[in-house]
């Protein structure tokens, strides 16, 4: 028979009695958050939920704090947008919560924020480095970057990391590319570093673009990106040939919060929702044309102004943005309004005459016919894809204003059949890839289709409009783009 505790040695049994109390003592105060963070790490509280968590599922709203950046986070016609905005909405989303935005200037404002909002995070594509492990608790790292090196297309002389020595580079204050040059000087790569107050990466690139000053740093997303915006800036090369991890970050001790964080960003990678979100701002971002962007940005301002209030009147009319209309029409005839197709499509939206006269035009060369009949013929081809939602719904009608609603109409249909979803572009660009092959169009009912024709559209009108956005945003103080004279 097993003995009981009152046959034990009163010496035991005190002792057992004494373990026990200090064990009871030690996971209490884990449990209350007894223990504070260290200056090299934190420990996470064993809370289930954290307060902080508790406190967001019991207000339903949860604060992201973040910055006005074309990666993070802008107001464009009324409604919010970015990269990591959109990420947020989606995990407010997956917590069951509303989501408040909270703007900040740079890293310590952000974590003033930080400490001020218990039911915030922050989410500005922000490096995980290891001095800032030190102020907050990162997630796991939802996206690689390196950290590029930005020069004038003139420059020549910088081509690596090891040029950089003895020249000036100029970063934000405070910001991680301070902290990595920082590293680097102490490496041995003496680089004179200027950390200018009140001066975002945009505005740093733009005066690369404009040989204000001589080189900056940026993300390898942001530095790919700008090349659409200031076709006069190039990538010289890398500051590591190691990438850094971009992660979110929430107080030291909110630990229930990140776990719900690293939990959504598992479960978006898996279904494919982080992938399309991605692609939403970075698809196809390494593609870069210098002498079709150049030119572009010229005619925007020797061309486009002949056009620019019909293309508005006629977009308004439709319920488009104007410059949506006007980067299709670039994609259609570069505004030349006496452009002519070998497939028999004319003037400035590239008109076929069929469609011509279904939208009365009696002069098919006529600026304002010719605009407002194309417009009115996406409108129509937007309304036929009402199943479709937010920017898919462009998607596929841009794609059959190009190859034809009949190819489109192919393209869902095989879409359905393979089970995809006949109402994303992800899907449908995927199909139309597959109507080039004859075990595929032979089945359909329009034939045969060069289905990487309408994609390729897609996305240099994409591009088009997304240049002509830019020059929109609060952050764009002085002219974009190319010299004025034409070419």
């Amino acid at each position: 028979m097993a003995s009981s505790p009152r046959h034990l040695p009163a010496a035991i049994f005190d002792a057992i009695l004494f373990f026990a109390i200090v064990a009871a003592a030690f996971f209490s105060a884990l449990w209350e958050g007894g223990f504070q963070p260290t200056d090299q790490f934190y420990i996470r509280d064993w809370r289930r939920p954290s307060t902080y968590l508790k406190e967001i599922l019991a207000k339903r709203e949860i604060t992201l704090i973040t910055r006005n950046t074309t990666q993070s986070y802008y107001l464009y016609r009324d409604q919010a947008m970015g990269f990591e905005y959109d990420l947020a909405k989606a995990f407010a989303d997956f917590l069951g919560v509303r989501l408040k935005v909270e703007l900040a200037d740079d890293w310590p404002d952000m974590l003033s924020k930080l400490k001020e909002t218990p039911t915030g995070f922050i989410a500005a594509g922000q490096p995980i480095i290891p001095s800032r492990k030190k102020q907050v608790a990162f997630s796991d790292g939802y996206l690689t970057s390196w950290q590029n090196i930005i020069v004038n297309r003139d420059n020549h002389e910088i081509r690596s990391v090891q040029d950089l020595a003895g020249r000036t580079v100029h970063v934000r204050k405070d910001s991680a590319y301070e902290k990595i040059l920082e590293n680097l000087k102490a490496k041995g790569i003496d680089v004179d570093i200027v950390a200018d107050e009140d001066v975002g990466m945009e505005e740093l690139i733009r005066r690369v673009a404009e040989k204000t000053i001589d080189i900056t740093i940026a993300d390898s997303y942001t530095a790919f990106l700008s090349r659409r915006y200031y076709p006069q800036i190039k990538v010289a090369g890398t500051i590591s040939k190691d990438s850094i991890w971009l992660g979110w970050a929430v107080r030291p001790k909110a630990a229930g919060l990140l776990d719900q964080i690293n939990q959504f960003f598992r479960t978006i990678q898996a279904d494919g929702e982080f992938k399309e979100i991605f692609d939403r701002y970075y698809a196809n971002v390494q593609d870069f044309d210098f002498v079709d962007l150049q030119t572009y940005h010229r005619r925007l301002k020797s061309r486009l102004p002949n056009y620019e209030s019909i293309i508005q009147e006629a977009a308004k009319a439709c319920g488009f943005d104007w410059r949506l209309i006007a980067a299709q029409m670039y994609q259609e005839s570069h505004f030349n309004p006496r452009a002519r197709s070998h497939a028999g499509a004319y003037g400035l939206m590239q008109l076929t005459k069929k469609t011509a006269k279904q939208f009365g035009v009696t002069d098919i060369y006529n600026p304002e016919e010719n605009i407002q009949a194309g417009v009115k013929h996406l409108k129509y081809l937007y309304d036929y894809f009402s199943e479709a939602q937010g920017m898919d719904r462009i998607y596929l009608s841009l794609a059959a204003y190009n190859t034809g609603q009949g190819h489109l109409l192919d393209a869902r249909k095989l879409a359905a059949k393979l089970q995809l979803d006949p109402n994303k572009w992800s899907s449908i660009s995927e199909t139309l890839l597959m109507l080039r092959q004859s075990k595929y169009y032979k089945k359909s009912l329009f034939g045969f289709c060069r289905g990487d024709e309408p994609i390729e559209y897609v996305k240099q009108t994409m591009l088009y409009y997304d240049i002509l956005k830019y020059q929109d945003m609060p952050w764009v103080t002085a002219e974009v783009g190319a010299p004025k004279d034409e070419g």
